[in-house]
């Protein structure tokens, strides 16, 4: 039997290999959309995790997005929120979205309070001497070949790199605070406000720290009204269960793979067993059972599958390297989670797309099969 179902698959060689290449293609389809967005969405936590804040305070109610509007709260609100017991960092920070060719946050920071966050680490260069200096981290500079003192177009203006520093700040890109209100037409303002609390002995004494400060923010003349988070209430709203299009999108992407798996495998054993009538005749008049039938059908399956699935896992560790050469800011995770949940999901898709077939071709009449032409 073994010797028969290799031979069923080289008797085909084209239909077997584009098979093959559909459960690929399917694989690739599910890793490469789940790597892309849970590559943004993990980036972006490790990103925030690195500035060094404990707590946020913006204007308003907000949702854990950071705004990327005009900043409207005056920076010296600083002073006032530095004047708070358990503060020991406060650091006014604006942010604008750019989309070029690609989509960027700016950061427009106080260099001296957002370094005392989490100090920067300077790969080359140093700190905004300059009203236009720019510091951008590592990875831009090597998907850009940028250097120190190379102009860059930030917010439709010429800026020079002063700095390239380690990635995980935040942004990719970093302007003086007072250079991007004076282009935004909103001088001293800021969007939030960065805090770094007193560190404490526990969990438990941190979230009572970050309490005691959020209390005492909204108890403030004019502060009323803000909206006041903590990292981790900011990373619990950056995941997949927040974001109802990320899940809407993963599955939409998945379950075109699927089809797209199933009516692969399906088309082929289908044919397959259509021209193999005769044979299958044979094989039942020398007393072949309908499970050995299916049996033969569904192997062959699983063994397509099984290359097609090798082939796929390969093709998408190539992609994520060529993308990493190619782009060095795209995230793109592919993890043994993905791995395990794609592969089984080609193989089951592989082989309820092969039952049909199988169990057709096991239902056929020896005598007719014999007889078919």
């Amino acid at each position: 039997m073994n010797k028969l179902i290799v031979g069923n698959l080289v008797h085909r060689p084209l239909r077997s290999v584009i098979t093959a290449l559909a459960v690929a293609i399917e694989i690739v389809m599910i890793l490469s959309i789940a790597a892309i967005m849970y590559g943004i969405l993990n980036g972006s936590r490790t990103q925030n995790t690195g500035i060094g804040w404990d707590m946020m305070a913006r204007p308003g109610a907000a949702s854990s997005i950071m705004s990327t509007g005009s900043a409207s709260a005056p920076v010296a609100i600083k002073t006032a929120l530095a004047a708070l017991p358990h503060v020991r960092v406060v650091s006014p920070v604006n942010v604008k979205l750019t989309i070029g060719a690609d989509v960027q946050n700016i950061f427009g920071i106080d260099f001296a309070s957002y370094d005392a966050l989490r100090p920067f680490v300077f790969d080359s260069g140093g700190p905004f001497k300059q009203p236009f200096d720019l510091i951008i981290d590592d990875l831009e500079a090597a998907s850009k070949h940028l250097k120190v003192g190379d102009p860059v177009k930030v917010l439709d203006h010429t800026f020079y790199i002063c700095g390239i520093v380690e990635p995980g700040k935040g942004a990719r890109k970093f302007i003086p605070l007072d250079t991007m209100d004076q282009l935004d037409g909103n001088p001293g303002k800021a969007a939030e406000f960065f805090l770094r609390t007193d560190d404490a002995a526990s969990d438990d004494a941190k979230k009572q720290i970050e309490t005691d400060v959020r209390n005492e923010i909204l108890a403030t003349d004019g502060l009323q009204n803000w909206n006041v988070q903590t990292i981790d209430e900011f990373l619990a709203g950056l995941t997949p269960a927040k974001i109802p299009a990320f899940n809407i999108g993963l599955r939409v992407v998945i379950g075109i793979a699927i089809i797209i798996g199933f009516m692969a495998i399906f088309q082929s054993m289908y044919t397959a067993v259509m021209e193999r009538t005769r044979e299958i005749g044979i094989l039942k008049s020398m007393g072949a059972g309908r499970f050995d039938i299916v049996s033969v059908v569904l192997r062959e399956t699983g063994l397509l599958a099984l290359v097609g699935v090798i082939l796929g896992v390969a093709a998408t560790y190539f992609l994520k390297y060529f993308l990493h050469r190619v782009q060095p800011t795209m995230a793109f995770s592919v993890t043994p989670t993905w791995v395990a949940l794609g592969v089984s999901i080609a193989l089951l898709g592989s082989l309820l797309g092969a039952l049909y077939p199988a169990l057709k071709a096991a239902r056929k009449d020896p005598i007719d099969a014999l007889s078919y032409e």
